[in-house]
């Protein structure tokens, strides 16, 4: 087994570093995030992301697969470096850490460069507050096949930890865009992509609509949906049927039954 760096000291320069990545607006200045355990460090690489450094404790390793991916991110460049439990504890995000921590640089997601596909499936986040919503809503987009993913106005940090945790590493594989709502708009307009928006007020349900042709499903801030701008640009509103006392949903639930219907009406119509 390939034998690694130790540190030891908090006062280390690449420990400090790697601390303050735990703070949004550090991490922002930087243009790096953090990468935490085995699944989001292997789907990162899988992905392309530039990892730059990767810290390990083998006391918090869950199997027998952390060193080969130790060993393989050191052969292609990445600074590999162990610390001690009481060191690692200062950087992870997770109450129970799973002993890999690495430093990755962020992507650029740029409008200019997101994908136009004929009758494309795309979803619209606007102003989505909570990061765990927003990794949730990334992952059930992934697993519903869209092309891509729009962020507007967006109110929480994208390479937040803990939107890289609930998405599952979706966040790497996916096309993404961060925009301003106008400029989101505009770009669907000047595609002929349609705009899918979910409210109480209309009298269509969520499975009376065609959304096999290129469309847009929108949703909005946790506490009051989609902003006015976007519901009076929608093509579309629908409703998803409260049968009991709750009257609305998670934003991130909501997202997903609306992109597994969509999912669902194209898988019928090709068949």
């Amino acid at each position: 087994m390939k034998e690694f760096l130790k540190i030891t000291s908090p006062q280390n320069d690449a420990f400090k570093h790697a601390v303050k990545l735990r703070e949004r607006k550090y991490r922002e200045r930087e243009k790096l995030t953090l990468l935490e355990g085995y699944r989001e460090l292997t789907r990162g690489a899988e992905c392309g992301m530039s990892i730059k450094e990767c810290f390990f404790t083998p006391e918090f390793f869950l199997g027998e697969n952390e060193y080969p991916l130790l060993e393989s991110l050191a052969a292609n460049g990445v600074r590999v470096v162990q610390l001690p439990p009481h060191l690692l504890e200062k950087i992870t995000y997770r109450e129970r850490p799973e002993g890999l921590i690495a430093i990755s640089g962020m992507r650029k997601h740029l409008l200019s460069d997101f994908p136009v596909r004929e009758n494309g499936l795309y979803l619209v986040a606007e102003s989505v507050e909570k990061p765990g919503n927003l990794g949730s809503m990334l992952r059930s987009a992934d697993a519903s096949g869209v092309t891509g993913v729009i962020v507007c106005d967006k109110c929480t940090d994208l390479y937040n930890p803990n939107v890289i945790r609930s998405s599952t590493g979706a966040l790497f594989s996916l096309p993404i865009a961060e925009c301003s709502s106008m400029e989101a708009i505009e770009f669907l307009d000047r595609h002929g992509i349609m705009t899918l928006a979910a409210t109480p007020h209309t009298d269509f349900n969520y499975t009376d609509v065609d959304l096999t042709r290129p469309v847009a499903i929108a949703v909005g801030r946790e506490q009051c949906g989609l902003s006015d701008l976007w519901m009076k640009q929608a093509s579309l509103q629908v409703k998803i049927p409260m049968l009991g006392y709750i009257d609305s949903l998670n934003v991130a639930t909501a997202a997903t039954i609306l992109l597994y219907e969509a999912a669902r009406q194209r898988k019928w119509r090709k068949s």
